[in-house]
């Protein structure tokens, strides 16, 4: 089969790998933020969190290791492609200051309120749905 059509099937399996990392990591911090003082419960949800964070990373490395080969060796180029690596670059910042919140928690920091990290946990839907658009309607 074509190197091409191997090299975006796994960029694209790597970037869902992250994307599940970065719906599910925001809605630990929630229900971190309404787990209460239960010391049981919430060193449950840093584990979770620590190990989601981790697998996150491992799949947001690799799908941007075989996006910089569909760009360099294959030639995927364009304006839309400018606009959408600055709203990975912006799902990647969400992300992190995540795995921020969730080290801090593990440090003994206060979290924002569970209502406040509801809208966070909007956040990287809407990232998505602007960087699917670009991806497939290359507007220019």
């Amino acid at each position: 089969m074509n190197v091409y059509v191997w090299t975006i099937t796994l960029h694209l399996v790597f970037v869902i790998g992250g994307l599940a990392a970065a719906f599910y990591l925001p809605r630990i911090l929630v229900n971190l933020a309404e787990a209460g003082e239960d010391p049981a419960v919430r060193a449950r949800l840093v584990l979770m969190g620590r190990r989601l964070y981790r697998f996150g990373h491992v799949m947001f490395g690799l799908a941007i290791a075989l996006g910089l080969v569909l760009w360099l060796h294959f030639g995927v180029v364009g304006g839309w492609l400018h606009a959408k690596l600055a709203l990975v670059v912006l799902l990647l910042a969400h992300y992190v200051v995540a795995g921020r919140w969730l080290k801090g928690v593990d440090a003994g920091r206060a979290l924002p309120s569970a209502k406040a990290l509801r809208w966070f946990n909007e956040l990287p839907v809407l990232l998505l749905v602007a960087i699917v658009w670009l991806v497939l309607g290359k507007p220019f």
